[in-house]
């Protein structure tokens, strides 16, 4: 049966199977992400004891994942470009400096974010 074809569970274990994949391979491939990551460790546990209530606590925490979650997208911008080889091309560049800009966008909403709460 074609993946195509895989419907319920099926389908929801093989969706799973893949993200944990492109996971691992962020992990392994991707020295930004394991610095994130790294960071999300510290500040996940922070989010929760520092927020005042739910609403705070998901907020800081959300801020966090957002910067694995746009990294994540950063690094598979990178990485479909890099296939087409190492040539510079003016709109390849352009792809990934706004790839790159949105990680520093979403560290600007996590920093405003803490802020926000915190002070």
């Amino acid at each position: 049966m074609a993946s195509s074809q895989l419907g319920g569970p099926a389908r929801v274990l093989r969706a799973f199977v893949y993200s944990w994949r492109g996971l691992r391979a962020a992990f392994r491939h991707e020295a930004a992400f394991r610095q994130e990551l790294a960071l999300a460790v510290v500040l996940l546990p922070l989010a929760l004891w520092l927020g005042q209530d739910g609403v705070e606590r998901a907020l800081l925490a959300a801020s966090v994942l957002l910067i694995l979650v746009v990294e994540l997208l950063n690094s598979a911008v990178e990485a479909a470009i890099d296939r087409f080889g190492d040539g510079h091309h003016p709109l390849s560049a352009r792809a990934k400096d706004i790839a790159s800009a949105a990680v520093l966008v979403s560290f600007l909403l996590a920093a405003l974010v803490w802020a926000l709460i915190l002070l």
